[in-house]
């Protein structure tokens, strides 16, 4: 009876224990839900009527938060005339945007201060590539410095936003594939008449064919360098009118306007509409002038291509060291001591690793690659500089531990019967590692391959020193050869999140980035995380059979 009795109290226990976990998981994933997607929904915009020491003003701005505060709190905060004010009022920050012509764009006020407030219908948002968000009147567009008129000016400035998306979009294909691809061929060109003087065969035949394909070079960059600026030039023939809550007229490039829109207008199927829209744009889109503008799609994009990498290396490696330990390896003292050594290295801070990698990947590894194979670029470095190479070898020897450590387990957990069957019947060592062992441990390693993505997906500090950067013109992956480029650098979400999170310049109108950001690093890892898992199952019913 007793035995049954504790059997129930480790039950409960051991449930419980799950019970806490999930919820702690699923109040994480809402918590990062709430603060980061409200981010994308059209938030109202309220013209305040405000009492100043210089008389009545207007303010148009978002609420962000308001909170109920007591007169002694004011008072002990420094706020002037709280003596006159009531026991309790309630303080707003407003985000009043317009960065660029009239910071701050965050403002506090008191409820006390507020004379009226409205939510006129007219007001619009503009999206900006750079500057933040801008609110006001749309008073006209101006094309050439000549007034535009149409019978639907609103329907009018959408249709010239798609436009000049479309310059835009065809503007930076000349830019990364066009133009770059010249630029490369320019390149191996000049590379080719160094290697021809080096090796004293720069004839005058020599000198001539390279002097007129350098010249019909120069001359298709010239095109599309006119096309390209002939393509800015019409991007940047547009203005906006927009009028501010002071009553000043601004003029903003529609090239500078990502989208525009009347929330204090829309229904709630246009509400549910732009919020699609906007999330999209968040995800797919590459970033704007800062961090905290346009999308993400770069830090997505290196954070999957990294762990890739880092999954490519990381597994024949920690595979084969388990084979070597549990099959080849004696019981001696050389075993046990690398086994600890194994252990040790699991719980190495990640800083120690980012140093390693600087060390002996980039500056000794990269270095000797530039005097062999690219000394015609030196002193510009290729490989030896922090890359996206360097930091998928350095987070592969950090989760090395985990990959040898479960595949160790797996080998462990498989009966000796089937290794003196497979031996009995004339397979050789090799054969039964091959066709027997390896294929039933293949749940186990892919158990290591879970926990290794998921620490590499979300590491930030090792890669600040072999590679991450806060903005990269291109991406690692592009149409030129080789295509993928393990010398650049690459951009990466946890870097992306700790940037926005203490490194901005406005904080303030980055913090529900902070999260959004923390909420797609979340879910990319519980997708990589996923498919594994799935993997790993559809393994395991394979060969539970040859288990039992």
């Amino acid at each position: 009876m007793s035995a049954l009795s504790n059997n129930h109290r480790w039950r409960w226990l051991t449930g419980g224990a799950v019970a806490v976990s999930l919820l702690a998981f699923i109040l994480l994933i809402a918590l990062l839900a709430w603060q980061g997607l409200r981010y994308f929904w059209p938030q109202p915009l309220i013209l305040f009527s405000l009492n100043t020491p210089d008389g009545q003003v207007q303010m148009l701005g978002e609420v962000t938060q308001q909170q109920a505060v007591s007169r002694q709190q004011l008072l002990e905060g420094g706020q002037r005339d709280a003596q006159s004010l009531p026991d309790s009022v309630t303080r707003y920050l407003v985000k009043t945007g317009n960065r660029d012509f009239d910071a701050p764009d965050f403002r506090t006020i008191l409820s006390s201060d507020i004379v009226s407030r409205e939510t006129p219908p007219q007001v619009i948002v503009l999206q900006r590539r750079s500057g933040g968000n801008a609110y006001g009147w749309f008073e006209g567009l101006r094309e050439d410095r000549h007034p535009l008129t149409a019978e639907d000016i609103g329907q009018t400035l959408q249709q010239r936003l798609i436009q000049t998306r479309e310059r835009i979009d065809e503007a930076e294909k000349l830019r990364r594939k066009n133009m770059a691809r010249l630029n490369a061929q320019m390149e191996a060109l000049e590379q080719q008449r160094q290697q021809q003087r080096t090796e004293q065969r720069y004839t005058p035949e020599a000198q001539s064919v390279y002097q007129a394909d350098r010249a019909e070079l120069q001359r298709q960059f010239a095109r599309q360098a006119a096309r390209l600026a002939t393509l800015q030039r019409e991007s940047d023939s547009t203005v906006l009118l927009l009028r501010d809550a002071s009553g000043i007229t601004q003029q903003i490039s529609l090239a500078q306007i990502v989208d525009a829109w009347q929330p204090n207008a829309m229904t709630l199927s246009m509400k549910w509409q732009h919020f699609g829209s906007q999330l999209w744009h968040f995800i797919s889109d590459s970033g704007g002038g800062s961090q905290g503008e346009g999308g993400v799609f770069p830090a997505i994009f290196g954070t999957v291509l990294m762990v890739l990498l880092m999954s490519v290396v990381v597994m024949p490696l920690g595979v084969i060291a388990a084979i070597w330990l549990h099959e080849y390896a004696g019981r001696n003292l050389l075993t046990r001591l690398v086994r600890i050594a194994v252990v040790n290295l699991a719980g190495v801070p990640s800083i120690v690793y980012g140093v390693f990698g600087l060390g002996f990947f980039v500056w000794l590894m990269g270095g000797s690659l530039d005097r062999l194979f690219f000394s015609s670029a030196l002193p510009n470095p290729t490989f030896g500089t922090p890359g996206l190479l360097w930091a998928s070898l350095t987070l592969a020897l950090l989760t090395l531990p985990v990959v040898i450590v479960a595949t160790e387990e797996g080998l462990s957990r498989i009966p000796p019967s089937l290794r003196q069957g497979s031996l009995a019947l004339g397979a050789t060592q090799a054969e039964t590692l091959w066709h027997v062992i390896l294929p039933q441990a293949m749940p186990a390693m892919l158990t290591g391959l879970i926990l290794a993505v998921a620490r590499a997906a979300g590491e930030t500090a090792p890669l600040m020193l072999v590679g991450v950067v806060k903005m990269v013109p291109e991406l690692p992956i592009d149409s030129l050869f080789p295509w993928l480029h393990l010398d650049r650098k690459f951009m990466h979400l946890g870097f992306q999140i700790y940037d926005l999170a203490f490194q901005s310049p406005n904080a303030e109108a980055d913090r529900p980035l902070v999260f959004a950001t923390a909420l797609l690093l979340v879910l990319l890892i519980l997708g990589l995380n996923l498919m594994a898992m799935i993997l790993r199952h559809r393994l395991r019913e394979r060969y539970r059979a040859l288990m039992h």
